[in-house]
């Protein structure tokens, strides 16, 4: 179905203001995928933060215009589904990467992350970068390391008196 002017702006604007937030961004080309896998996906997306959106390659062009991902404007060729991480730099490329397991039809054609574009087959580099909470750990771990040894390292002239006063008292004992 052909979109008035009208709805071609609010396209625009809607793809522009996700665009603007988005951590990273995925493409891929679907072209053979069914209605009810489409729709599989569509409700994964939801629940991991992502926005997809199959849109016409020029509107999405302009939408991105001012924003990190105006390095794609050249490579957006063909049908191409956008997945857009809102939430998780690694949310997008995760959904796109888990599908194209089982959907050979599915092939990520071009990542774009911090304002640079990367080819398709970085989907599995932009999958495999931690959660929020995943980091958050890593960071809480080597906050604590530091405090951890300082304990150990105070608390050992006390452990090794309490070991030597034992050795002594055995001593006499025996």
């Amino acid at each position: 179905m052909a979109l008035n002017l009208t709805q071609k702006q609010e396209v625009v604007a809607e793809l522009a203001q996700v665009a603007g937030s988005a951590h990273s961004l995925v493409a891929a080309e679907y072209v053979g995928l069914t209605v009810a896998q489409l729709t599989d996906m569509r409700k994964k997306a939801r629940q991991e933060g992502v926005f997809l959106k199959v849109a016409k390659n020029t509107l999405v062009s302009r939408a991105v215009e001012n924003t990190d991902y105006a390095v794609v404007k050249d490579a957006l060729t063909g049908p191409l589904l956008y997945a857009f991480s809102q939430e998780d730099p690694g949310a997008a490329g995760r959904l796109i990467k888990e599908f194209a397991k089982t959907n050979d039809k599915l092939k990520p054609r071009l990542v774009s992350l911090g304002g640079q574009m990367y080819p398709g087959s970085h989907v599995d580099v932009l999958a495999s970068l931690p959660t929020r909470d995943q980091a958050l750990s890593m960071l809480l771990s080597v906050m604590v390391q530091p405090a951890t040894m300082l304990v150990r390292l105070l608390s050992e002239p006390a452990v090794q008196v309490a070991r030597v006063t034992n050795a002594v008292g055995q001593q006499k004992a025996a």
